[in-house]
C-alpha cells in the first residue's frame, strides 16, 4: 500500500537555511529519504515534516550505519536537524558482550555466559532441560523487563494464560499447509527468540535458554464428526483461556491443522506467545515467511539477535537513574487511576469485550496537521485525550495510565527488524487540571520524551517509586499507540500468500481497559478492550470526542483550559445532563404522611393492612387504633412538634403508635429495643423526646413519660383529629450509627417519606403488594417497609426477629404470605440468598443495599 500524498498545508514551512557540516549534510540525507521531502534545512523540525515514533526508530538505526550516535531523547525534546547533529557524539551505546558458548561445546561453564551470572549446578538443571543437552544450547541470559512481568501473569494464572494468542489460517490444500509450515520454520530457524524456552524453577532469576534447533510443534488435530464445525472445534480444543503452551520447551508456538472437508479446504490455527513477540515482531515475522514463499530468503538482512537487547536493557541506564525518574514522576502519588472502578489488572480476559472504529479521515487530517503545527507526535495528541477521557471516568484531574513504548529506540543495532519482545508497558502521569490546550500538549509531550530515556526500566520498579502501596494497582488502564502504517508490494504479498489466508486473529489483555491508536498512515483506527458491562463502543466514543474537542480547541481557542474540554459524545451529555435528571414525578408533596394514609382507610377500609402472626387488622381497624391512642397521647400533653419515643420492635403496636404520633402532628423517634440502654437514654435525651411508647416487659430510658401500651385501655374517641400541618414538617427522627463518632439524628419530613414510596420512579408500589417489614424499625429502611404498603393500599408482613434468625423459617414466612416486595441488608442477602432462590422469583421487587454487593452472588439470583 502506497503512503498518501503530502498534505502540504499540515507541513510547516521555516524558513531554509542549507545544512552546514558533514554531519548535518548526513542527516539531511537520511531525513529526505526516511520522510520523503526534497529538501531539509538545518532548522527544520522532525515532527513537523511528518516523522513519528517508529520513524524515529529507523533514523537512529540509519545513523548507526554511518557511525553516528545520539540519545533519541534529543530527537524528541529539541526535534531540529541542527540539535540532532550537535548531540551526536554526546550518547555512547551499550557494548554488548560476545557469546562466550562456542557451537562445538560439550559442557557450559558460567564463564560462558557474559549477560547473566549462574553457578555450574544451575547451569547443569537448564542444559538438562534442553533435548540435545550442551550442544543444542546456545544462549543463556535474563529475561526483558516486560518479559519479567509476563512470566508473573503466566505463572499466576489458574487456568490458561493471558499472554497465549492465536491466528487462525484458510489453506487451499495440503500443499499450501507444507508451505506455510516450511516458511514458519525458516523464520524460527533464523531468529534465535522463536528458538527460546523459558526456564526458572531452582534460580535465583529466570532465564530463557537459546536453543540450536527447535522443529516447530504440530498436531494434527482430529475433529468430531458429529460436533460442530471444524474451526469451531479447533479454536475450544485450544482456547488459550483454558489451555496453555509448556515455557519450558521451544519453540513459543504450536500449530494444529486439521482437513475441513465441507469448505474444501485445510485450517491450521497458530498459537504463539507473547513473551516472544510483540507487534513489531510479528510484522517482521509475516514479511520474512513472505520472502520464504516466493524464494527471497537470500535477499534478508542478517537475524539481529535477541541478547542485543537484553544487554542494552539491563547494562545501559541503570536502576538507580530509574529509580530517581519515578520517583520524581510519581513520588507523591498516593491514589490509584481506576476508571469505571475497575482494579483487576490480573485478568486472563476471558471477560473482555472488544469495539473499534476508524476515525473520520478530516479529524484524521486535522490532528496531523495540528500535531505537526504544534511541533509534536499525533502520539502525544492522542495520549492527552486519553488521559481526559479517564479523568472524565475516574473522578480525578491528574491522572497516571500505562502507555505501551516500543522499546527499540534504544534497543541496540538492528532493533527496527529485531524479532521478540521489546514492547514495554510504563506508567505516564498527565494533568488535565487549569492549565491551557497548547500548555498540556507540549507537557504530555515532554513527559514521552523523558520517558523515552528508561523504556527499559520494569514496570515494578516504577510502581514501587509511587506512593500507592501494594497490592493495590498504581492504574487500571493502557494505551497502545501504534504506527501501522507500512509500504507494501501489493503483487508481491497476493503472489506469496495465494491459498493462504488469515481467518481471524485474537487480541487480549490482562488489563480492564485498553485503547489501541493504530497509524494507518492516513488514518487512526482505535480499538478498544474493556471489561464486559462498561460498553467498548462507549469507550471509543469518548476518546473520539476528546480528540476532536482538542483539535477545535488548538485551532480556535487554544487558550481553553482543558477541564473545560468535552469528553462525551452528544447524545450521552444530553442524557446525562436532561433524560437522567428528569425526575420530576406527580407525588402528594402538599400532604401529611397521615393524611394520605386516612385517605386509603377511607377508600378500602375493609382492606388488609397489617399481619402479624395471628394479628391481622384492616385499614380502618388500624384507622380506628391509632385515632384513639392519639387522642390519648394528646391527653398527656403532647403538642404539635413534640417528640415521642417509640421503644416497641416490629409489631402491630409499632404501627399504631407511629399513625398516632403522627396524627398529633407530633415527631415519632423509633428505638432499636436490643441496643444498649445507654444508647436508647441517649437518643431520647438527644431529641427531647417527653413520652415513651413501650411495652412493660421492656427496660426502657426512664427520662420521658413511660406508657405501657399493653397495659392500656384505650376509650377515646375513633375519629380523626385533623390538626393543621405542613407537609415540611418533621414526621421522625432517625439516628446515625455512630460508626464515625456520636450518633447524629436526622429530621425526615413528611414530604420525603411520600416522595420516597408514591410515584418515585423507581417502584410501583400498589394496593397489591404484601410488604415484608423485616427491618431494624430505628433503620431507615424500616420507613420503605411500613409506609411503601400504608400509603398505597398495600399490606404490611410484620416479620418476628427469631424468624428473621432462621432463614428457613424466613423463607416459608415470605412463601405462606406471599411478600411481593422484600429489603435486606446486603450482609443477610449475602447469607440468605442461596436459601431464599424459590422466594426470589415471586417477588416484585428485591431491593438489597446498605453495604457492597457481591457481584457473584447478585448473578446467581
Amino acid at each position: 500500500k502506497a503512503l498518501p500524498a503530502p498534505d502540504l498545508d499540515s507541513v510547516i514551512t521555516r524558513g531554509y537555511e542549507a545544512p552546514q557540516g558533514d554531519v548535518e549534510t548526513t542527516l539531511a540525507q537520511i531525513w529526505q529519504a526516511l520522510l520523503g521531502v526534497e529538501q531539509v534545512g538545518r532548522h527544520d523540525h522532525f515532527f513537523e515534516l511528518g516523522g513519528h515514533s517508529l520513524l524515529a526508530v529507523s533514523l537512529i538505526e540509519r545513523m548507526r550505519q554511518v557511525g553516528l550516535s545520539a540519545d533519541v531523547r534529543v530527537l524528541f525534546g529539541q526535534p531540529t536537524l541542527s540539535a540532532l547533529a550537535a548531540a551526536v557524539g554526546g550518547y555512547c551505546e551499550v557494548e554488548v558482550p560476545a557469546n562466550g558458548i562456542a557451537r562445538d561445546c560439550t559442557r557450559i561453564m558460567p564463564d560462558m555466559l557474559s549477560l547473566t551470572r549462574l553457578d555450574q549446578e544451575a547451569i547443569d538443571r537448564i542444559v538438562a532441560s534442553v533435548p540435545g543437552g550442551a550442544g543444542n544450547v546456545q544462549d543463556i541470559y535474563p529475561l526483558a523487563p516486560l518479559q519479567e512481568g509476563i512470566l508473573y501473569h503466566h505463572l499466576s494464572a489458574e487456568q490458561g494464560d493471558p499472554y497465549l494468542l492465536q491466528a487462525l489460517f484458510g489453506l487451499r490444500d495440503r500443499q499450501r499447509l507444507d508451505d506455510f509450515i516450511l516458511a514458519l520454520q525458516s523464520v524460527i530457524d533464523r531468529h534465535d527468540i522463536l528458538r527460546t524456552a523459558i526456564v526458572w524453577e531452582g534460580l535465583d532469576e529466570p532465564q530463557q535458554v537459546v536453543w540450536r534447533q527447535a522443529p516447530l510443534k504440530l498436531e494434527a488435530f482430529e475433529p468430531d464428526p458429529q460436533g460442530a464445525g471444524i474451526v469451531e472445534q479447533l479454536q475450544q480444543r485450544f482456547d488459550a483461556r483454558l489451555y496453555g503452551l509448556d515455557m519450558t520447551q521451544a519453540p513459543l508456538m504450536h500449530l494444529a491443522f486439521a482437513e475441513d472437508k465441507p469448505n474444501q479446504r485445510w485450517v491450521a490455527l497458530l498459537l504463539f506467545h507473547h513473551i516472544a513477540l510483540d507487534h513489531t515482531a510479528l510484522k517482521v515475522v509475516q514479511r520474512e515467511m513472505q520472502a520464504h514463499l516466493l524464494g527471497l530468503v537470500g535477499q534478508l538482512d542478517a537475524a539481529v539477535p535477541y541478547r542485543n537487547y537484553v544487554a542494552q536493557a539491563r547494562l545501559g541506564v541503570s536502576q538507580e537513574e530509574h529509580e530517581a525518574f519515578f520517583r520524581d514522576m510519581l513520588g507523591d502519588v498516593e491514589e490509584p487511576t481506576l476508571p469505571f472502578g475497575l482494579q483487576q489488572v490480573q485478568g486472563d480476559g476471558h471477560d473482555i469485550e472488544e469495539a473499534g472504529r476508524l476515525l473520520e479521515r478530516d479529524l484524521s487530517r486535522r490532528l496531523r496537521r495540528l500535531a505537526r503545527r504544534s511541533g509534536v507526535g499525533t502520539a502525544s495528541l492522542c495520549h492527552l485525550a486519553w488521559a481526559q477521557v479517564l479523568a472524565c471516568v475516574s473522578g480525578k484531574s491528574e491522572v497516571v495510565f500505562g502507555t505501551v513504548l516500543l522499546g527499540r529506540m534504544q534497543g541496540g543495532q538492528g532493533a527496527d527488524r529485531a524479532l521478540g519482545m521489546f514492547i514495554n508497558t510504563l506508567p505516564l502521569r498527565v494533568s488535565v487540571d487549569d492549565q491551557d490546550v497548547r500548555t498540556g500538549v507540549q507537557a504530555v509531550h515532554g513527559r514521552l520524551t523523558a520517558l523515552l530515556g528508561h523504556e527499559h526500566a520494569s514496570l515494578a520498579l516504577a510502581q514501587r517509586c509511587s506512593g500507592v502501596s501494594a497490592p493495590a494497582p498504581l492504574f487500571s488502564a493502557l494505551l497502545n499507540y501504534r504506527n501501522s502504517s507500512e509500504q507494501v508490494d501489493a503483487l508481491e504479498v497476493d503472489a506469496a500468500w495465494q491459498g493462504i489466508e488469515t481467518l481471524d486473529g485474537e487480541s487480549r489483555t490482562n488489563y480492564p481497559l485498553t485503547l489501541s491508536v493504530d497509524d494507518l498512515g492516513e488514518d487512526f483506527a482505535l480499538t478498544v478492550l474493556v471489561k464486559n458491562g462498561i460498553g467498548a463502543q462507549r469507550v471509543c466514543a469518548y476518546m473520539e470526542r476528546a480528540l476532536q474537542s482538542l483539535a477545535t480547541a488548538l485551532e480556535s481557542s487554544p487558550a481553553t483550559r482543558l477541564h473545560d474540554l468535552a469528553v462525551l459524545p452528544h447524545a450521552e451529555r444530553e442524557r446525562v445532563l436532561e433524560a437522567f435528571n428528569a425526575t420530576t414525578r406527580a407525588y402528594p408533596r402538599d400532604k401529611t404522611v397521615h393524611a394520605v394514609f386516612e385517605q386509603q382507610a377511607q377508600d378500602c377500609a375493609d382492606a388488609i393492612a397489617v399481619v402479624h402472626d395471628e394479628q391481622c387488622l384492616t385499614y380502618g381497624e388500624l384507622n380506628i387504633r391509632a385515632n384513639r391512642l392519639a387522642r390519648h397521647l394528646a391527653g398527656l400533653g403532647v403538642q404539635p412538634g413534640d417528640r415521642v419515643a417509640l421503644g416497641l420492635a416490629r409489631s402491630v403496636e409499632l404501627l399504631v403508635s407511629q399513625l398516632a404520633v403522627l396524627k398529633c402532628a407530633a415527631v415519632y423517634v423509633p428505638l432499636d429495643t436490643s441496643a444498649p440502654l445507654e444508647r436508647q437514654q441517649f437518643m431520647v435525651d438527644d431529641s427531647g423526646a417527653k413520652v415513651l411508647l413501650t411495652q412493660s416487659s421492656l427496660v426502657s430510658a426512664k427520662s420521658a413519660v413511660r406508657v405501657d401500651l399493653d397495659r392500656l385501655e384505650l376509650a377515646e374517641a375513633s375519629t380523626d383529629l385533623d390538626l393543621p400541618q405542613s407537609a415540611e414538617a418533621v414526621a421522625y427522627i432517625m439516628y446515625t450509627s455512630g460508626s464515625t463518632g456520636t450518633p447524629k439524628g436526622v429530621l425526615v419530613p413528611h414530604r420525603a417519606i411520600n416522595r420516597l414510596v408514591i410515584n418515585n420512579g423507581y417502584a410501583d408500589f400498589n394496593a397489591r403488594d404484601r410488604v415484608a417489614f423485616a427491618s431494624n424499625p430505628a433503620f431507615d429502611a424500616s420507613t420503605l417497609d411500613v409506609w411503601a404498603p400504608l400509603l398505597n393500599g398495600g399490606c404490611v408482613v410484620v416479620v418476628d426477629q427469631d424468624v428473621l434468625l432462621s432463614r428457613e423459617r424466613f423463607a416459608r414466612l415470605l412463601t405462606e404470605q406471599r411478600v411481593s416486595v422484600l429489603w435486606m441488608t446486603a450482609g443477610l442477602f449475602h447469607q440468605y440468598a442461596a436459601g431464599l432462590m424459590p422466594v426470589f422469583k415471586h417477588l416484585r421487587y428485591l431491593i438489597v443495599g446498605g453495604d457492597v454487593l457481591d457481584p457473584a452472588v447478585i448473578g446467581r439470583v
